[in-house]
């Protein structure tokens, strides 16, 4: 099959690759010339587990290009994949102007029949709209079709080769039968394609999302409760993820989620419960929760400083929204960060790949280490903010021998807190 992906972001450079990889003719295209120059130098702008590898492979045997040329690529393509982002809004609503702007390019370029694939993440409706917008610009016969995708940010590329479920919303038999023939390979040993119409498909990415989030925010919130009444969240956490009608997912008490979906896909789908005259109180609330959860791990560091850390030197471990990520769009350690900052503290700070990132978005504001280890020289306390695999069994010696104050502030429970105090380190969690 010949595709093109438009958009060569976190979601379109994996889609691109991974259909590339099971044998199709597919062009990746960027309107940004650097990154295009790049990526065909082999250059990665993100980190993604397994895929700088799979990129360089079907390069190397010509089923995988990168252009700038939005032309040629439709031209030369009988699918074309829409991948690129739509940003919060100032009122929380999807911007569709990036999507748009792509798809009215498309339609220029048709010369023969093609179906657009919508991956990027859209409100209801936006497949009705694109589709007007379409015939007001050509005759050339097209169909619309939505394909959101349901990738884990550091397991991107298994979640694609291997996905538990393909979401495909159609109102076009010829369109689903073209997704039937790309999609097949993944599924020789179980059917887990779901068509449905393109209303629902494009909801189904929404709702997802925002019941991961809502499970995010509700184990946080009980996790307060603990707090405040003498439980352990830990043991509560168990005794109600063995009920399988709960499971385990999802419902680990931390500082709360970040990235480039759960927070803009919980406000998106609020905007269009807003706009349609529903109520969205359960949603609302989950924003909420996640919002204050930040502040409320902040506060406990000032607590224990009975307020005062002025001067106080922070070591961090942990930048990015997730392990297994350099993403850092609305990482929690941007807010906890920042509020030691404005509180007159200093702040040293480790991430094993956000660092690049972290630089654009702090500057010179925090000082930049190059290991677990060193971050911890001349610190008053550490600071856990991101549960990375090489965080989770640390040198505990190193970190008395370095840590100033014996404080760990861990805001992911990665550790017990009996073991903590046999250490003789001030343990204080979530």
């Amino acid at each position: 099959m010949k595709i093109c992906v438009v958009g060569t972001g976190y979601v379109g450079l994996v889609a691109g690759t991974c259909l590339a990889d099971m044998g199709n003719s597919v062009i990746c295209v960027d309107n940004n010339v650097e990154k295009i120059a790049k990526l065909e130098q082999g250059i990665i702008p993100i980190y993604e587990p397994g895929l700088e590898e799979l990129i360089k492979i079907n390069v190397r045997e010509n089923r995988l290009s990168f252009t700038s040329d939005l032309e040629y690529a439709v031209k030369n393509s009988m699918v074309c994949f829409v991948a690129v982002a739509t940003p919060q809004d100032k009122d929380g609503s999807c911007d569709l102007n990036a999507v748009i702007c792509v798809v009215k390019e498309i339609a220029k370029y048709m010369d023969e029949y093609k179906v657009i694939v919508n991956k990027s993440t859209v409100p209801v409706g936006t497949a009705e709209k694109l589709t007007d917008i379409i015939k007001e610009i050509t005759q050339v016969p097209f169909d619309v079709v939505s394909n959101p995708e349901f990738l884990k940010q550091g397991a991107a590329v298994d979640d694609f080769l291997s996905p538990d479920r393909v979401i495909i919303g159609s109102d076009s038999e010829k369109a689903t039968e073209i997704m039937k023939e790309i999609y097949s390979p993944y599924f020789k040993t179980a059917n887990r394609m779901i068509f449905m119409d393109v209303k629902s498909a494009e909801m189904t990415k929404y709702v997802a999302n925002a019941f991961l989030a809502t499970k995010i925010s509700f184990i946080n919130e009980m996790a307060n409760i603990c707090d405040k009444v003498g439980a352990d969240i830990e043991k509560v956490r168990v005794g109600i993820t063995t009920d399988n009608r709960i499971g385990n997912k999802f419902l680990f008490p931390g500082i709360g989620f970040g990235g480039s979906c759960f927070p803009k896909d919980v406000s998106a789908l609020i905007s269009v419960a807003e706009k349609n005259e529903c109520q969205s109180h359960i949603l609302q609330a989950v924003k909420n929760v996640n919002m204050e959860q930040r502040q409320l791990f902040v506060d406990k560091i000032l607590k224990y400083y009975d307020g005062d850390i002025k001067g106080k030197i922070f070591a961090i471990w942990g930048l990015s929204f997730k392990p297994k990520t350099n993403d850092m769009r609305e990482a929690p350690s941007i807010t906890v960060i920042n509020k030691l900052l404005e509180h007159g503290a200093k702040v040293q700070v480790y991430d094993p790949q956000a660092m690049d990132v972290a630089r654009q978005i702090f500057m010179d504001k925090v000082e930049y280490k190059t290991s677990a280890y060193s971050v911890l020289e001349n610190s008053d306390a550490l600071v856990l903010l991101t549960e990375w695999n090489e965080f989770r069994r640390p040198d505990f010696d190193k970190i008395k021998l370095n840590v100033k104050d014996l404080v760990f502030f861990d805001a992911r429970n990665q550790f017990e807190r009996e073991f903590m105090k046999d250490m003789n380190i001030n343990y204080i969690c979530i």
